[in-house]
């Protein structure tokens, strides 16, 4: 498959201020592609923006934005019209989680989570998936979890949310196959990043990845421009697998077993940060 020239590319990353969006960004400016970084901090974008700007030479446009808002994506859309910036490429990375029982979990933080987690990167992912098609040269990369392959009880909302993504992005990756838009629903497992600030059981245990491995396990395989999805790290690749040998009655009664014992569920190692 012919090498993406990122340096005819201007690649729109969310959840760019910290973790493995920061690291996307970072990654796509060293290959050369322009970016346009999103997040709530605009602060820390416009920080991170001029460090790539001196690295790279590349155009990285901060714009500060809030996706737990309704239709962000088409505000979004209309804003960077505005500013003459077309986007060849997307990286749907903003997520966070909530990790209680969803009896107990507060109602606005959960129609928050699915905003993020969901609705928006429905609504961005459609706002451009016209001219990322059109372009036929770029990426589109939503990012997902190992929670996205099952059940998780006290993650009720975040998993269901994944498990939406790496579905929907599969069925993106089939309907584009013919455009050269090369797609793929990244799966990371338990990361190093901030994604835990948010969480009131605070780091979970397990053995972490860096968001630069994460980012790199997605580049590999856009690189190669075959496969609709990937797990990231051949640890948290082996895990997924594992509720298979089960009937799903019994694979969510271990889990959540598993995860009354631990306060975390056993193969749902979040990732992500938050917006």
């Amino acid at each position: 498959m012919t090498p993406i020239d990122y340096a005819h590319q201007t690649t729109l990353v969310t959840g760019a201020s910290s973790g493995i969006g920061a690291a996307f960004a970072r990654e796509l400016a060293r290959r050369g592609s322009h970016v346009v970084l999103v997040a709530r901090r605009l602060d820390r974008l416009e920080v991170l923006a001029a460090e790539l700007r001196a690295a790279h030479g590349i155009r990285a446009t901060p714009v500060a934005l809030d996706l737990s808002e309704p239709r962000a994506g088409r505000r979004l859309a209309a804003d960077l019209a505005e500013r003459g910036i077309s986007v060849t490429g997307l990286v749907n990375n903003a997520g966070f989680a909530t990790d209680n029982t969803f009896h107990g979990e507060d109602p606005e933080r959960l129609t928050d989570e699915i905003n993020v987690n969901v609705a928006n990167l429905v609504d961005i992912t459609r706002a451009f998936i016209e001219p990322l098609r059109a372009s036929g040269t770029g990426i589109l990369v939503n990012v997902a979890s190992v929670a996205a392959y099952t059940s998780n009880p006290g993650m009720a909302v975040y998993s269901a949310g994944k498990a939406f993504v790496l579905s929907f992005t599969e069925a993106l990756w089939y309907e584009s196959r013919r455009t050269g838009l090369r797609v793929l629903c990244l799966a990371p497992g338990l990361t190093r990043t901030e994604f835990f600030d948010t969480l009131s059981g605070g780091t979970y245990k397990g053995s972490y990845e860096t968001p630069e491995q994460v980012v790199r396990t997605a580049m590999r395989v856009l690189d190669r421009g075959r496969r609709p999805s990937v797990v990231s790290g051949r640890l948290n690749a082996f895990v997924v697998t594992l509720p298979r040998l089960f009937t799903r009655r019994r694979a969510l009664i271990i889990g959540g077993a598993l995860s009354a014992r631990s306060g975390a569920a056993p193969v749902a190692g979040p990732a992500g940060q938050p917006v």
